[in-house]
């Protein structure tokens, strides 16, 4: 009897954790910690899941496009052991804003149409159904070949610096465009806003701003109360995050592959995370 019931027991997580696998698709970087005093180490890690809520994957050597931290005008790779958790560690050199870039390399997936239909409503890729709408037959799998591109933005600072006053925004405390595929560059620095003030976003595709793109922002301690928008003529988003803390911002974009390759689609999955200081943090 103990056994029928250990068995019954495993299959029934094995159906949890295979639901929850097939909805946990966002991917974001984590750092240890976003606000970091310079001449530290801070380990970076890769998450899958879903409302912030996830799992580290370990460094993929053979899946890994580019990673890379810009302090200003300089760029350089971020060191890691393959297949090693967190995939990434950062030296704080100095004071300023960080901007940590991955890019994967292309991963096959199969869908079918039911999971493929349920996926283009939730990331509203509005292009992509009304391309399926005007098919006249449809295959059961949708082949999809997929890209992810993270970012997340670090502040390194000393006490009472002044480059840190609200509303800062000096040439090297500015997120910058590091050339991923698809790309969300914050118009503005997080660590010297507050809660309440225009977060404007801008949203790229091989660097051009992508309009209509349906961008999604996601609080750490409260994912339930998620804001969203269409990115405008300009790629742009115009949010007013309401509470500081973690966030994390994403977009899809999707395009149609040439027919008799490996995949019907290509998609490119940006994440953006950040963490914006609450209105009683005094900085």
């Amino acid at each position: 009897m103990t056994r029928t019931l250990s068995i019954v027991a495993t299959a029934a997580l094995l159906v949890l954790t295979a639901g929850t696998s097939l909805r946990a698709h966002d991917f974001w970087i984590e750092p240890r910690a976003f606000t970091v005093t310079p001449g530290g180490l801070v380990g970076l890690r890769l998450m899958v899941g879903q409302d912030m809520l996830g799992d580290a994957l370990a460094r993929d050597e053979a899946g890994l496009e580019r990673f890379l931290v810009r302090r200003g005008d300089d760029q350089q790779p971020i060191p890691g052991r393959d297949g090693g958790e967190p995939a990434g560690i950062l030296r704080v050199i100095g004071p300023g804003l960080m901007v940590v870039g991955y890019q994967s390399r292309p991963h096959a997936l199969e869908l079918s149409r039911a999971k493929f239909d349920s996926y283009l409503g939730e990331e509203g890729l509005d292009a992509v159904q009304t391309i399926l709408a005007g098919m006249k037959t449809r295959p059961m799998v949708a082949r999809e070949q997929y890209i992810r591109c993270a970012k997340a933005l670090l502040s390194s600072r000393v006490q009472a610096d002044p480059a840190y006053a609200p509303g800062a925004q000096a040439a090297g405390q500015r997120d910058r465009a590091m050339g991923l595929t698809l790309e969300l560059v914050a118009d503005r620095n997080p660590y010297t806003s507050t809660p309440g003030q225009p977060f404007p976003v801008t949203l790229l595709y091989n660097g051009v701003p992508q309009p209509d793109a349906l961008v999604i922002a996601i609080n750490r301690d409260d994912p339930g109360a998620r804001i969203s928008a269409r990115s405008n003529a300009q790629g742009r988003v115009n949010f007013t995050l309401p509470r500081g803390g973690v966030w994390l911002i994403k977009a899809v974009h999707m395009i149609a592959t040439p027919p008799g390759g490996v995949a019907d689609w290509e998609s490119f999955w940006a994440s953006l995370t950040f963490e914006l200081p609450a209105a009683t943090d005094g900085r």
